[in-house]
């Protein structure tokens, strides 16, 4: 059996579970190494722009790159981000997802789940998603384990799902690279 090796820029379990579960599903006859690293976004603890939450998710997979060796023979870098912004039609939180090897570069972004305006007004003044929904529906340490998506969609949604679905949309460009330029 082939190891594929991917390495996360999270210790995040949530964030290195979804890789691995999107890894098992594109590379279903391959046993899938995925290890996690601290990786520094290069932003702000709570990105509040969607171009922030995209730098950042870059910046993490470039980082993980940056600290590998060529001898550890791994096959993606993969860094998260998750943001939130204001639109159109209210607030709203999102991940996006970068994907590094040595031939190509993805990023992808998640669906948005809207946030209640409330909310949102707590994340401009300084607070973290995570730790204002912990506040909010009683919970601990949320963002490792279903976070905002899983306590607003009654667990219809999770992080791990969300997140494991932007994955495999991120890879279309490694799953058929003739079809996108390098």
């Amino acid at each position: 059996m082939h190891t594929l090796n991917v390495v996360v820029g999270s210790t995040n379990p949530v964030k290195i579970n979804a890789v691995k579960q999107a890894m098992s599903q594109l590379y279903p006859e391959s046993d899938i190494d995925c290890q996690g690293m601290r990786a520094p976004s290069g932003v702000a603890a709570q990105p509040m722009t969607e171009k922030a939450t995209r730098d950042g998710a870059l910046n993490r997979a470039r980082y993980c790159k940056e600290q590998s060796h060529a001898e550890e023979n791994i096959h993606y870098f993969i860094g998260f981000e998750g943001g939130v912004d204001l639109f159109e039609d209210g607030p709203a939180t999102f991940a996006y997802v970068a994907i590094l090897n040595n031939r190509h570069r993805s990023i992808s972004c998640s669906a948005r789940l809207p946030l209640p305006l409330s909310i949102y007004h707590d994340l401009s003044n300084g607070k973290e998603l995570g730790h204002v929904m912990d506040a909010r529906f009683n919970t601990q340490n949320i963002k490792q384990q279903g976070g905002a998506i899983g306590l607003l969609t009654n667990n219809h949604a999770t992080r791990t799902s969300t997140y494991t679905e932007t994955v495999i949309l991120a890879m279309a460009p490694f799953l058929h690279p003739d079809h996108y330029e390098t």
